[in-house]
């Protein structure tokens, strides 16, 4: 029997990569990608990118290969992204290109982190990793010597800062400073909401993560298939898969749930948009960002048990006391880093100092944001070592 190759037409709302806004710096045009490719692939190519590969997810990158860190995370994402963007005739590269980039700000340590350089900031203007994942891509990556940052679309950039809606509400906050100035000279639309293919790329994050932290937590033995039987969502998955196929190993049998969540997910991300895009009548890219709700979205239903799904991984995986454990020692290393780091600038190094020269407190302890950041857990944790224990010669 011949297989009809899987095929769906271009929505009409969906993003037109040659019709975009352009780039803030006028650039040629590649011969052999779009432009919404071009962004995907100057997002992987940045050390950003690469050093995602040992930045916490939920467990720290040393405490075992086969757990996420923020790489996988982010590279499961794009995959789910760029298949719901194709199934509902979206453009999948923006898609895919925005879930690539959009945890590059995060710092090491995964939230731990960014709770504590939050508090290490209050007085100086603030930090979010979403700000941090701009500035990465705007300014702090250097690759190119025409310009500062990746000079991606302005539809790469609209969705990245504001893929989670509309982010007015955000722009009284001190580290939402730099997301201001930036859109008082390149007008990013932060009042709506952002293209269709940008609300993919977020549902497709809530979808990642949920199913991969059920599954590290059950590989973590944080909890068990049998706890997991009462949690809506899963539970009734576990059942069926546990009835159709009871000789299953504990393992196949938690992954082939896994694998049933995310389609059952996908599937109604897919129903309950086509039911809002029917019943509002988009017809552009425009009319998506001029709607008063999400086009992209889980139906109510699913947004129910999602909830509860989450709540069950608070409790028992996030706020476990293994975790809360590692964030304790994460939090005192990046505090006590941040300290030195303001108080004797003249110990970062060498490119860093420089960096820290010539500016009053706030501008110094942005620049100590900046190194600490961009690191990973496991130079976090040698870079500490390193400045509070005193290698003696044998």
């Amino acid at each position: 029997m011949s297989q009809v190759p899987y095929f769906v037409p271009r929505a009409p709302y969906a993003e037109d990569p040659f019709k975009s806004k352009g780039r803030r710096f006028k650039e040629d045009e590649s011969r052999t990608r779009t432009p919404f490719a071009r962004d995907r692939d100057r997002i992987i190519h940045t050390s950003a990118f690469r050093r995602l590969k040992e930045k916490t997810q939920v467990f720290v990158a040393h405490e075992g290969d086969n757990f996420r860190t923020r790489l996988t995370h982010s590279l499961e994402v794009a995959q789910v992204a760029r298949s719901l963007a194709t199934a509902l005739g979206l453009d999948s590269d923006l898609a895919e290109t925005i879930a690539l980039g959009h945890d590059l700000g995060h710092p090491p340590f995964g939230h731990a982190g960014e709770d504590e350089l939050e508090i290490q900031m209050r007085d100086y203007g603030g930090f979010d990793h979403n700000v941090q994942t701009f500035r990465v891509v705007t300014e702090l990556e250097h690759r190119y010597p025409d310009f500062l940052g990746l000079n991606l679309t302005w539809e790469t950039l609209e969705g990245i800062i504001k893929h989670n809606g509309p982010v007015t509400n955000k722009l009284g906050k001190p580290s939402w400073k730099a997301i201001s100035k930036y859109d008082n000279e390149y007008e990013l639309g932060l009042d709506s909401w952002a293209s269709a293919e940008a609300q993919v790329a977020a549902l497709a994050d809530d979808i990642a993560y949920n199913n991969h932290d059920v599954d590290d937590g059950v590989t973590a033995g944080l909890f068990t298939l049998d706890e997991l039987m009462d949690v809506p969502l899963i539970g009734p998955i576990l059942f069926a898969v546990k009835s159709e196929r009871p000789d299953l190993d504990p393992r196949l049998t938690h992954l082939e749930a896994v694998r049933r969540m995310i389609g059952a997910m996908v599937d109604d991300v897919m129903g309950e948009t086509l039911q809002r895009a029917a019943a509002s009548g988009v017809q552009s890219a425009d009319d998506v960002r001029a709607l008063d709700h999400a086009l992209v979205a889980f139906s109510p239903d699913m947004a129910e048990d999602l909830a509860r799904l989450r709540s069950f991984l608070y409790e028992r995986m996030y706020r476990h006391w293994r975790v809360n454990r590692t964030r304790s020692q994460a939090r005192r290393i990046l505090g006590e880093m941040f300290a030195l780091f303001l108080k004797e600038p003249e110990v970062l190094p060498t490119c860093w100092f420089a960096k820290s020269q010539n500016r009053d407190e706030a501008g110094r302890a942005r620049v100590v944001c900046d190194y600490i950041a961009g690191m990973t857990d496991r130079f976090a944790i040698e870079e500490h070592r390193k400045l509070f224990h005193l290698d003696v010669w044998n």
